[in-house]
């Protein structure tokens, strides 16, 4: 993950009355995003997960061009009008609202991406939530159903780790002490993160660059460590 930048992105997207413009280059291998309701976060990490196909322009992770729409006189020397779908990315992303499978249980929910029974039961383990693998999602808790979904995403994440306010429901001393948990994971497993979330627990327990999003417009603010 040296040699280069990390994150490689330059797009737009335009949605009326709404307009994201995000120009983000960056050494750091985990990058936080703030700002305020509205400002254009979550489509940010939409757009990294290749769930909205009309923002325009490049998105690179660890030197894996997944879109360029690139003009021919803008693009010399690249792949021009690329798109990788979102299937083949190996992006693990949990996003706003811990949005589970109903029809399966806990420990299914977790195994989705093909995560081995191991991995699920040290997943389970590491978030606090083995007692609930056989549980349905419709029994759980919001943080219960909180911490399914971020342990799904950190099993299925092969490229890139996308996190929308994962603590949000969970009490004070859980949230920081899952935060530094995770932190640790993913710098066991040299993985990209982007999170976006308000709370400076969650910062320090993940968060090595942070950039701001107002407006549609991002910009960096700290700038952290470059990526081992």
């Amino acid at each position: 993950m040296s040699g280069g930048p990390v994150f490689d992105i330059e797009v737009t997207q335009s949605r009326p009355p709404f307009s994201l413009r995000a120009p983000l280059h960056s050494t750091s291998r985990v990058i936080a995003v703030q700002g305020p309701s509205g400002a254009g976060k979550s489509s940010l990490l939409r757009i990294l997960a290749g769930v909205d196909r009309d923002a325009v322009g490049r998105v690179a992770v660890c030197s894996l061009l997944w879109q360029d729409d690139s003009s021919p006189s803008e693009s010399a020397g690249r792949e021009r009008r690329r798109f990788v779908p979102p299937w083949e990315r190996g992006v693990g992303w949990a996003p706003q609202g811990a949005l589970l499978f109903p029809h399966l249980d806990v420990e299914q929910n977790l195994a989705y991406g093909g995560a081995t029974a191991a991995s699920v039961s040290e997943m389970a383990g590491m978030l606090e939530i083995s007692e609930l693998l056989g549980r349905s999602p419709s029994g759980l808790s919001g943080g219960e159903r909180q911490r399914v979904s971020l342990g799904r995403a950190l099993l299925s994440a092969r490229t890139l780790l996308l996190l929308d306010e994962p603590f949000s429901a969970l009490d004070p001393d859980l949230r920081q002490e899952l935060a530094e948990r995770v932190g640790r994971w993913t710098t066991k497993a040299r993985l990209p993160v982007v999170i976006v979330t308000h709370d400076e627990d969650d910062l320090r327990g993940l968060a090595g660059e942070r950039w701001r999003l107002v407006g549609g417009e991002i910009t960096a603010v700290e700038v952290g460590p470059t990526a081992p």
